[in-house]
C-alpha cells in the first residue's frame, strides 16, 4: 500500500488541478485579447521587479543541481541572470503583441438550401506541459496558453523548483490584477515523478500534453500518455548540398546549421553531399576547422585524413554536439531516400541554385520543416515570426512544426440558418 500512495496522492492532486483548470478554461474562453495582454504585459512588470527574489531562488536550484552532477549543459539551461530575466519579461510582452487567434474565422460558406456554415478558432481547452531544466519555460508555455484562451497545469523539472516557483508568482499577479482566474495557469507543486503519470493519465481533463524536454522524456510521455500528445522525439536534422549549390553558400550554411548552437533540436546532424557537387572536402575542413568532429562514410574519409570512419548508428544520431555525419549521395533521389529511413521528420534543408532539383526536394521530403538554401537552426517559432513556440511538433495531426498561438487553438463549426429542416 505504500508503495501506492504517493501514485494515489498525485492521482488526487492532478485531478483537483484539472478540475480547477477545466472550470478556468471556460472562463478563459470568451475573454477580451485586450484582458489577456493586460494580464502578460503585468506579469512581465511583476518579473523585473522580483529580480532578487527570482535569482535567489535560482541560485538555490544551482547549487542543488550542481551537487547532484548536473551536466554543465544543464546548468547553463538552468541559470538565471538579470539579462535572461528581462528576456523572459520581454517574451512575455511579446507575446501580448501577437493577433489573437480565438474566434478567427478559418473560412465560410453557404449551402444551396441557404445554411451559412463557418469554421472558427477556438481554444485548446487545459494544456498540460511537462518539462526540464529552463525556468523560463514556465513564462512562455504560461504566456502562449493565455493568450489562446487555455488553462495551462506546468509541470517543471525537480532541478528548478524554485526558480519555477518564483516565476509563476509573477504570471498569478499578472492575472490578478487583470481579474482573470488564477487558476489559468498552475504550477504542480510537487516534484514526485508520479504527478506526470498522473497527468499522462488525466484524460477529460487535459486535453494535451507538451512534452518540453530530452528524449527519455518525450518517450515515457509518448509512450504512456493516455491523451493525446503534441512533441517531436528527435531532431536528426540533414542539409543536402546539391550539385548546383553554391559553394560559398554550401560551406557558410552548413557550418551555422551545425555549430551556431549544437544543442537545440534544429541542429544539423547529417550533412549529405552530392557527389555532383564540385568541393566536397571545402565543406569537410570547413566543419573541422569550426571545431566539428566529421564522422564520414568512405568516400568522405577520403577527402580529409582528419575523418572518423561513421558506423551503422551514426547515421539515426542526434548528437546534440560538435559531432556530424557526412556521406556522399548521389543526386535529390537518392538525398531523399536516405532522409526517408534515417531522418526523424523535424528539419530537413536542401542547399541548390537548381529550382527544379529545390522543388522536386520540398515537395518529397516529409518533414515538418523542409527548407531550400538556408540553415535549419531558423527552425524556431521566434524566427518564423510566430512570437514564441511552446514546442516543435513534428505529428501528422493537429499541429506541425514550431507550435504557437495557433497550433494552441482547434476549430468549431458554427451553422447559421433560417428554419431549415433536413428532407
Amino acid at each position: 500500500m505504500n508503495e501506492q500512495r504517493p501514485f494515489a496522492e498525485a492521482e488526487t492532486l492532478i485531478a483537483d488541478m484539472g478540475t480547477r483548470a477545466r472550470h478556468a478554461a471556460r472562463a478563459l474562453a470568451g475573454v477580451a485579447t485586450e484582458t489577456k495582454a493586460k494580464a502578460l504585459i503585468a506579469a512581465a512588470r511583476a518579473l523585473r521587479s522580483s529580480k532578487a527574489d527570482i535569482l535567489a531562488a535560482n541560485a538555490e536550484d544551482l547549487a542543488r543541481s550542481e551537487r547532484k552532477g548536473l551536466s554543465a549543459a544543464m546548468l547553463d539551461r538552468l541559470r538565471l541572470n538579470d539579462q535572461r530575466i528581462d528576456g523572459i519579461a520581454d517574451a512575455l510582452e511579446s507575446v501580448a503583441k501577437l493577433e489573437d487567434p480565438v474566434g478567427q474565422v478559418i473560412d465560410e460558406r453557404e449551402r444551396p438550401n441557404g445554411l451559412r456554415l463557418s469554421r472558427v478558432r477556438v481554444p485548446l481547452g487545459v494544456v498540460g506541459i511537462i518539462y526540464e531544466s529552463r525556468p523560463n519555460v514556465t513564462a512562455d508555455a504560461g504566456a502562449l496558453c493565455l493568450m489562446a484562451g487555455n488553462a495551462a497545469i506546468l509541470r517543471g523539472g525537480s532541478e528548478a523548483t524554485g526558480s519555477n516557483r518564483e516565476i509563476h508568482a509573477c504570471l498569478i499577479a499578472g492575472l490578478a490584477e487583470a481579474g482573470l482566474p488564477e487558476d489559468a495557469i498552475q504550477l504542480v507543486p510537487t516534484s514526485d515523478r508520479a504527478a506526470v503519470g498522473a497527468m499522462l493519465r488525466a484524460s477529460g481533463l487535459i486535453d494535451i500534453i507538451v512534452p518540453r524536454g530530452g528524449k527519455s522524456l518525450v518517450q515515457r510521455v509518448q509512450d504512456e500518455a493516455r491523451v493525446p500528445v503534441l512533441a517531436h522525439l528527435d531532431g536528426i536534422c540533414h542539409t543536402f548540398v546539391h550539385a548546383s549549390a553554391d559553394p560559398a553558400m554550401a560551406r557558410d550554411i552548413a557550418v551555422n546549421a551545425k555549430m551556431r548552437r549544437t544543442g537545440i533540436c534544429g541542429a544539423l546532424e547529417t550533412l549529405l553531399i552530392d557527389r555532383a557537387f564540385p568541393e566536397p572536402g571545402m565543406l569537410v575542413s570547413a566543419l573541422i576547422e569550426a571545431g566539428c568532429e566529421v564522422r564520414g562514410d568512405p568516400a568522405i574519409a577520403a577527402l580529409d585524413s582528419r575523418v572518423i570512419a561513421a558506423d551503422a548508428a551514426d547515421w539515426n544520431t542526434e548528437y546534440l554536439e560538435p559531432i556530424a555525419s557526412v556521406a556522399m549521395i548521389d543526386g535529390a533521389d537518392a538525398a531523399m531516400e536516405h532522409i526517408a529511413e534515417h531522418g526523424s521528420g523535424h528539419t530537413d534543408a536542401i542547399i541548390a541554385e537548381d529550382k527544379v532539383a529545390a522543388a522536386q526536394f520540398l515537395a518529397g521530403v516529409d518533414s515538418a520543416i523542409v527548407m531550400h538554401n538556408a540553415s535549419s537552426q531558423f527552425a524556431d517559432g521566434g524566427e518564423f515570426g510566430l512570437g514564441a513556440e511552446i514546442g516543435i511538433a513534428t505529428g501528422r495531426l493537429h499541429a506541425r512544426g514550431p507550435v504557437a498561438l495557433e497550433g494552441l487553438t482547434t476549430y468549431k463549426w458554427i451553422v447559421r440558418g433560417s428554419g431549415q429542416v433536413r428532407p
